[in-house]
């Protein structure tokens, strides 16, 4: 506040006229820009109209002369200063910088129809996705891509070789999505553009590569992992986007029920046992896990995890990566974390039995542990553990809860309609009668009729009759048929619970519940 005062104070004595919203500016509503967005981030200055023949310039800083003399050089027009704060100024800047739908569309169509040549420039420092003025047409178009992938909210880009061009495709909430076919002349050039930013070898084109990126866009700082394999066509590459900002953390921020969330709670509360989260890869189990951490975490406790790999930094957590190019595995990562006089532990997933004894024991020597496996539904972990050799009296003894869980589409609420539903959509999604509702498509949306996701959720307690059942048999249909007598509601039954109450559609549900047996 008083470096405001001060230069609201310079500014009335140089006689500059204030402004404090930018919004409505011309420069700023058309998206035009007079200046590279490096500049105009690190100077705070924007210009905003053009008023006869004069630039007129936003800055924030009015005891900076030496920038009005820089604007004037580079675009040779003379300067017109207001003041503005710097809060608004960055946030108009932001504005007038980012990117277009369509833009990354009109500029592969622009370079088919002049036909230019590329040449990769390579730059080894990280370097801000806002800054468009780059001469190479290579990079340009991959800021743009990725610009237009973290706007739209998608996890993931995938490059895909075809016989004559690229496919370029989104998974937004999930679904893949096509966006842009560039010739295959630029996109020979973009894979090796990717390469190089990944650090990866770019004249090795038969063997699977992995690397990192690290990029800016405006003020946030956004990771990316990169992944490329050889195929018929070439090599494929997909970009897993890491966008710290979009990670929602909180329990009560995930879409639990009431009742599942005040359960599940109870359980990660406890100081001892096992607490399992199931589900295929991509239906946010980390993002559940790393909730619960978040909610426990506190002084008075040692919360380690140990992670394949670390996606996200929590603060105040020990993680570690698991690395197999030097033999630190999950099974020989979790007996170094006992060393560390832990109370938590987070297994990133138990896949075989050394992890999952080693859990076992580490339950029984009073460590809570919070782990993943790839299951379809609750009591089909239960079953799996028991299939890697996990003897059933040991899991009775340890396992306190298993959540499983599925993403659904939410339908969006621009274009939102209701319809009546036919009698198989109401069997389907076990329902008696009421209607139901679907998105139409806008330009909200895409056109896909869905923005945003939300997670269905399938509690079980291990119980004394789950107990019993499981010493009995680990069949994982008799456990789940004693579990829904025991009153634990299913991802079918969860899920059209949703589609009634118009968060998402019956298409959505079946998709994720296909393959689950229904007991009714």
């Amino acid at each position: 506040m008083a470096d405001l005062d001060d230069n609201y104070l310079f500014a009335d004595r140089f006689g500059l006229s204030s402004i404090y919203d930018l919004s409505e500016s011309p420069f700023v509503k058309q998206g035009i820009q007079k200046l590279p967005y490096n500049f105009v981030k690190q100077k705070l200055a924007l210009p905003i109209d053009d008023k006869d023949g004069k630039l007129v310039v936003a800055i924030s800083r009015p005891y900076d002369l030496e920038v009005i003399k820089e604007i004037r050089c580079i675009t040779g027009k003379d300067v017109e200063e207001v003041f503005c704060p710097a809060a608004s100024l960055e946030e108009a800047i932001e504005k007038c910088y980012h990117q277009g739908d369509k833009e990354a569309s009109q500029f592969i169509e622009g370079l088919k129809k002049e036909g230019r040549g590329i040449v990769i420039q390579e730059r080894e420092d990280e370097y801000d996705l806002l800054d468009k003025h780059d001469d190479s047409p290579v990079i340009r178009l991959l800021n743009m891509i990725v610009i237009e992938a973290i706007q739209q909210g998608a996890s993931d880009i995938h490059f895909e070789p075809l016989d004559k061009e690229m496919a370029i495709r989104y998974r937004i909430d999930g679904v893949l999505q096509f966006r842009h076919s560039p010739p295959s002349e630029l996109s020979k050039q973009l894979l090796t553009r990717i390469k190089v930013m990944a650090k990866m070898d770019i004249a090795e084109h038969r063997l699977p590569q992995d690397g990192r990126i690290k990029l800016r866009m405006g003020g946030r700082q956004i990771d990316f992992r990169a992944s490329t394999v050889p195929v018929a066509g070439g090599e494929r590459i997909v970009l897993r986007i890491l966008d710290k900002s979009n990670i929602v953390l909180g329990l009560d921020k995930i879409g639990m029920g009431e009742e599942t969330l005040q359960s599940f709670r109870k359980y990660i509360h406890q100081n001892q046992g096992i607490v399992l989260v199931t589900g295929p890869t991509g239906s946010g189990k980390t993002t559940t896990l790393y909730s619960a951490i978040n909610e426990i975490h506190s002084q008075e406790i040692n919360i380690m995890t140990i992670e394949d790999p670390v996606e996200y930094k929590l603060s105040g957590i020990a993680q570690i990566g698991v690395n197999p190019k030097i033999n630190l595995t999950f099974a020989k990562g979790l007996r170094h974390i006992l060393r560390q006089d832990p109370d938590v532990i987070m297994i990133g997933e138990i896949r075989d039995k050394e992890t999952a004894e080693i859990a076992i024991q580490s339950s029984l020597t009073g460590h809570l542990v919070l782990s993943t496996l790839h299951t379809n539904d609750a009591p089909s972990a239960l079953t799996r553990l028991v299939d890697m050799g996990v003897e059933s009296y040991l899991l009775s003894s340890t396992v306190l809860a298993v959540l499983a869980q599925r993403l659904v589409r939410r339908i969006c609420e621009e274009c939102k309609e209701s319809y009546e539903p036919t009698t198989q959509e109401l069997h389907d999604l076990q329902l008696k009668k009421g209607k139901l509702y679907r998105g139409k498509g806008c330009a909200t949306c895409f056109g896909s009729g869905y923005k945003g996701r939300v997670g269905i959720y399938e509690l079980m307690p291990v119980t004394g009759m789950i107990k019993k059942q499981l010493l009995r048999s680990a069949d994982a249909n008799a456990l789940q048929k004693t579990a829904t007598e025991m009153g634990m509601a299913t991802l079918r039954s969860e899920g059209g619970k949703l589609a009634q109450s118009g968060v998402t559609t019956t298409t959505e549900v079946l998709r994720v519940t296909k393959q689950l047996e229904l007991y009714e």
